[in-house]
Order: C-alpha cells, then sequence, then structure tokens
C-alpha cells in the first residue's frame, strides 16, 4: 500500500524508526565487529585455528581425537587420575571412546598476559596433549612449543 504521494508505510520500508521514533530499528554493531564476538567465542576461534594448523602439519595425529572446551576444570578429580590438570587434559581411547582433549577456558585466559600470550599457552597446551596421546615428544610434534 502506497499512501499518497507515493511514499511507503513506515513499516513496509527496509528501515524504520523504532516505536518511540527516536532510532533506527538495526544492530548498533555489525556481526563481524570485534565488539560483537564474546571471549568464549574469540577463544573457541583460536583453538580451531590451532586445530586446523596442527592437522595440516600432522593430519594422522588429529585422527580420530575429539577436541573440546570448558569453562573450568571439574572440582574434585576423579579417584584414578595421577594428577590434577588446571589448564588442559586428555583422555585416552578406550572402549569405543575416541580420544579427547579438553582445554578449559578461564584458566587459560588467566595465566595469559595478552591475545599473543593466549594464543601461544593454547597452542604449547594441545602439542602437550597430543604428545600425551601419541607418544612423541612435544618438540616432534611443534619444534617451537614451550617457547
Amino acid at each position: 500500500m502506497l499512501r499518497t504521494g507515493g511514499t511507503p508505510l513506515p513499516w513496509e520500508r527496509k528501515v524504520y524508526r523504532n516505536r518511540h521514533g527516536r532510532g533506527n530499528r538495526q544492530a548498533t554493531f555489525g556481526i563481524r565487529m570485534p565488539r560483537y564476538r564474546t571471549k568464549a567465542g574469540m577463544f573457541d576461534s583460536m583453538v580451531v585455528a590451532q586445530l586446523k594448523r596442527l592437522n595440516a602439519a600432522w593430519p594422522q595425529l588429529l585422527d580420530g581425537v575429539q577436541c573440546a572446551v570448558e569453562d573450568v576444570p571439574p572440582s574434585a578429580p576423579v579417584s584414578w587420575e595421577t594428577r590434577r590438570a588446571f589448564l588442559s587434559q586428555s583422555f585416552p581411547a578406550n572402549h569405543g571412546i575416541p580420544a579427547r582433549i579438553v582445554l578449559y577456558r578461564r584458566p587459560i585466559e588467566q595465566r595469559a598476559v595478552g591475545r599473543v600470550d593466549l594464543q601461544l599457552i593454547i597452542r604449547d597446551e594441545l602439542v602437550s596433549c597430543l604428545a600425551d596421546l601419541s607418544g612423541k615428544h612435544p618438540e616432534d610434534i611443534d619444534p617451537d612449543w614451550g617457547f
């Protein structure tokens, strides 16, 4: 429907003002902008980037390994655990369950000083867990491990 004069009604336009007439009804910032992303989302994307990098170099190591991110480690370690994992934990495959790597987001974020340091800690934890699962030395998987 058009009004007299050929202009469309306000609710038929693509962008129109909110019900009080003070602003547009659209997002303040785009979904690709840094402010839209949460800390957890940025952490997940860093983990995915490191996994892609490791998969390009060692596809056979990551074959059949599941990776997960949790906020904090469990409060009480299970009786069969030899040590309490603060930053990450690896579980070997057994009884039809694939091998798993779990990274704990909050302890890693607390230990990191900046974004680059956070990426390095994620890389080191993933490499050390893969080394535990495969029986290799971490330096064999990634020569920059620990720097």
